[in-house]
């Protein structure tokens, strides 16, 4: 769908108010949803970007922008790990507890609970914040799991549809927006082998090399009601 877009006030790619020194921030356009929109074009540094961001991240949130939108041309694909930060929770009771262990939110599937809507539940619970879902990216199967069952575990990817954290108090310690590059470094991650998977395809999928699978509703010949078939819509509609 276009989006209309109208430019911000900057002044190249320096900001001055007040009479005060000016800062540099990132040059932006306004979007027609209360966000802006930074088209990077120019070569940087990951060091130079991430002083840009922050000064430019304050600089819109006293403005109240809703969302930025960083597009990265393929030759600028050094800078996404700067820019992108992922929700992550110390838990306070599991197998995570009291290992200092930022791990992304996770949770049970109820029963007759979609996999999708269960990704947005549990992250709804587990910190406050409203999602719609994007995509499941991998599964795992396993066995002599839970009450000695097998398992499915997936891993989904979900777009924030807001930012203000409020945490569970009771299973959960603390909650953040982490530097995707700073949750990837952490040992434990590097350690245990579906973790670094885990990173891998969050990446790839962040730099656009990688589709995942996307919910599509269909009927059944054996069932009313409407069912889910989980599929790489990228690929399929390209095909067809």
């Amino acid at each position: 769908m276009p989006v209309s877009a109208s430019p911000a006030p900057l002044l190249g790619d320096r900001l001055c108010e007040n009479g005060f020194e000016c800062v540099k921030i990132l040059p932006a356009t306004n979007d027609a949803h209360g966000g802006v929109i930074v088209d990077l074009k120019e070569p940087l540094h990951s060091e130079v970007f991430a002083t840009l961001l922050r000064s430019s991240l304050l600089h819109w949130k006293q403005q109240g922008k809703d969302g930025v939108w960083i597009k990265f041309p393929i030759e600028l694909v050094n800078l996404v790990e700067t820019a992108v930060k992922v929700l992550v929770v110390l838990e306070k009771k599991g197998g995570f507890h009291g290992i200092g262990v930022w791990k992304i939110p996770t949770g049970v599937v109820d029963a007759g609970e979609e996999i999708f809507e269960a990704a947005i539940r549990e992250v709804k619970e587990e910190t406050g914040i409203d999602t719609e879902f994007v995509e499941l990216l991998a599964f795992r199967h396993t066995h002599n799991s839970f009450f000695g069952k097998s398992g499915l575990s997936f891993i989904c990817m979900l777009r924030p549809l807001s930012f203000d954290i409020k945490k569970q108090e009771l299973e959960i310690e603390a909650a953040q927006w982490m530097p995707f590059e700073e949750f990837a470094d952490q040992p434990f991650n590097q350690m245990h082998e579906p973790f670094k998977y885990m990173i891998e395809l969050c990446l790839a999928k962040v730099e656009k090399v990688y589709n995942g699978f996307s919910p599509r509703p269909i009927s059944s010949y054996f069932v009313e009601e409407l069912n889910y078939l989980y599929l790489n819509s990228h690929c399929l509609d390209k095909s067809s």
